[in-house]
């Protein structure tokens, strides 16, 4: 029987997490692939319990694992520890790494029902359908840093390698060329080295998809674009920070991050996590949005068990709900029936049947 690690963390993640198994057991009931779910530590609740971030059992079972169900890392009792010690740096980072996992994809795709909980225009992002993919082993994030004392100083070193670009963008094209047939790469070549070593490579791996239509675009424009014009893009590959930054911004076409999943893979092992962060200050109320979890289920059985049918029955159940009009808080107008987290799992399993 496949095994699943389920990694809650810390804040809210104690709470959307069970939400997710929740539905996971409920649409595989009956059906001939099973998943066993195993339980273990990350982030601050492992700084307490076991003195560091990621223990090396969290890591070795999620090395064993088929894959990993995780919920959000931080939180303000641990922001004074020294920084590689803290939830994120120390645990959240390094089970990426160590499972080479080099490749976050998030899709972005507005329901109709919910065109009015964004903040934009109805115009804008009514078509919006599109899939940021982020380099997650490399970059600002893994290269040394430190800090000077002669004069103060502090520097991060952005190191990319020809194998961490070419493989992240061949898997971008990859995508695209299953979706429309558009890949948006972007960088800040007009700056940085790195980027004008990413965009050489890219351009040269293009030679191998003529089916694929390549675009570059900087950065700071493609923020600015996706708040302009997002149905414009099908498919973005992007390094690490900037994959970071562009898709929590892109989270809020739909009107709350608490609606996007994401996988981070490698091959067909992954982890599956929503976009969020452990939302501290509404832990423990039961009023987090878990969709974005319950969605990351529905990825994972896409990527890492190869359950198609089973995955869109996820995601169909949750359309039927917000077209109920139920909604979490961070999603509510007026007239909608507002549900707790628990509630919002049970009324998905409902739909499941």
């Amino acid at each position: 029987m496949p095994k699943v690690l389920v990694l809650p963390g810390d804040g809210i993640g104690l709470e959307i997490t069970p939400e997710a198994v929740k539905v996971l057991e409920a649409v595989l009931k009956g059906r001939p692939t099973q998943l066993s779910f195993e339980y273990g530590l990350i982030g601050g609740a492992a700084i307490d319990a076991a003195g560091k971030a990621l223990p090396d059992e969290t890591l070795a079972a999620a090395k064993a694992a088929d894959a990993v169900l995780m919920g959000s890392v931080g939180g303000p009792k641990w922001d004074n520890l020294p920084a590689p010690q803290r939830p994120e740096l120390g645990g959240l980072l390094p089970i990426r790494k160590g499972l080479g996992l080099f490749a976050n994809i998030r899709p972005i795709k507005m329901l109709p029902m919910l065109v009015d909980s964004s903040t934009l225009r109805t115009e804008v992002v009514e078509n919006v359908d599109l899939v940021v993919l982020r380099e997650l082993t490399g970059g600002l994030y893994f290269g040394e840093k430190g800090r000077g004392t002669n004069p103060k100083s502090a520097f991060d070193t952005l190191v990319y390698t020809e194998e961490e670009i070419r493989r992240i963008v061949e898997l971008g094209f990859q995508m695209a060329s299953k979706r429309r047939g558009r890949l948006c790469s972007v960088d800040k070549a007009n700056v940085l080295e790195s980027s004008r070593f990413w965009r050489e490579i890219t351009i040269e791996v293009a030679k191998g998809f003529p089916e694929v239509e390549l675009s570059h675009m900087y950065v700071d424009n493609a923020a600015m674009q996706l708040v302009r014009w997002p149905a414009q893009f099908d498919v973005i590959v992007t390094e690490n920070m900037f994959g970071d930054i562009l898709t929590d911004l892109a989270s809020m076409l739909l009107g709350s991050i608490g609606m996007i999943p994401s996988a981070s893979l490698n091959g067909s092992k992954g982890l599956y996590e929503p976009s969020h962060g452990s939302a501290p200050d509404i832990a423990g109320q039961n009023i987090a949005n878990p969709l974005a979890t319950i969605l990351s289920g529905a990825l994972m059985l896409r990527y890492s068990f190869g359950l198609e049918e089973e995955a869109q029955m996820i995601e169909r159940a949750v359309e039927r709900v917000l077209q109920e009009g139920y909604r979490t808080p961070d999603l509510a107008k007026p007239g909608d029936t507002v549900l707790g987290t628990r509630e919002m799992g049970n009324a998905v399993v409902e739909a499941l049947k």
